[in-house]
């Protein structure tokens, strides 16, 4: 574990240099920038800055950036950009790292129910920093030939494949993401392979990465719940291998309808520091 120097103040500019006090976590290799923001300092539509922190080789280096802010409803709000930049769909590993994020800050005990872009999240964190996060209901899936697509919170496209460690992602990923199909918004794309009965292996081509990540939370969470919907599973209950670790799905299922829907995993503190700008 790597721990730069703290400062008191989260922000402060002399001569026109921003200094950010920022946490690093990541959630099975999905790595994120943590930035409290309860004192409404940071310029949320600067799209550049945002992709500079994110920038692997010019900033600090994570596949988004997430800003923690205070909510009226609920323990505090989660604001979530891609490495582009951009602001964007709820992304599941980031909130559970942002539920991390919030206990290290003593704002939240054990439990918590926050606010992102698709509405309100309840979450548990145990003693050895697994959270279980639970996910948007999901009330339709488009089962394809070939494919299936659905909602978790963001746009999935879910392909089975076999030889899944062998698969050009990025390339085949892109073709998917910038098609037709979806137009110009795009959706994420995860392949996957069933490993038994209740696991199966998943590589997610992330769409404001454009890159595969080691891990996507709504990815692992649209996969499970495809699978069981197209019959290659009869569990509620779903292990999934990603590049980075391993997560579990689980929720209830009545007719075509998925209901309490969890994701659960690590969520560990990388290393805290400032960046100047």
């Amino acid at each position: 574990m790597i721990n730069f120097s703290l400062i008191v103040c989260t922000f402060v500019t002399t001569k026109h240099i921003m200094e950010i006090n920022f946490d690093k976590y990541e959630g099975t290799g999905n790595d994120f920038v943590m930035i409290d923001n309860r004192n409404d300092f940071f310029p949320k539509n600067d799209v550049n800055l945002i992709a500079h922190l994110c920038d692997r080789r010019f900033g600090i280096g994570a596949d988004g950036l997430i800003l923690l802010e205070n909510d009226s409803e609920s323990d505090f709000k989660m604001v979530y950009y891609n490495s582009d930049g951009n602001q964007s769909t709820m992304c599941g590993n980031g909130g559970r790292c942002l539920v991390a994020f919030a206990k290290k800050l003593q704002i939240i005990d054990n439990s918590t129910s926050f606010m992102a872009v698709d509405g309100i999240h309840h979450a548990t964190i145990s003693g050895d920093n697994n959270v279980s996060l639970q996910m948007k209901n999901v009330d339709f899936v488009n089962s394809q030939s070939n494919y299936t697509f659905l909602d978790t919170g963001s746009p999935h496209h879910i392909e089975m494949v076999s030889s899944i460690a062998n698969l050009d992602v990025k390339s085949q990923g892109a073709a998917i993401r910038f098609s037709d199909l979806y137009g110009s918004a795009g959706a994420n794309v995860n392949f996957v392979e069933q490993i038994s009965e209740d696991t199966f292996s998943i590589r997610t081509y992330e769409r404001g990465v454009e890159d595969e990540t080691l891990s996507c939370g709504t990815g692992a969470t649209a996969a499970a719940i495809a699978m069981n919907y197209i019959g290659k599973t009869n569990s509620n209950s779903i292990k999934i291998n990603v590049q980075g670790g391993k997560l579990e799905v689980s929720f209830d299922k009545k007719d075509s309808q998925f209901s309490n829907v969890f994701l659960k995993g690590p969520a560990t503190f990388v290393f805290q520091g400032i960046i100047n700008i």
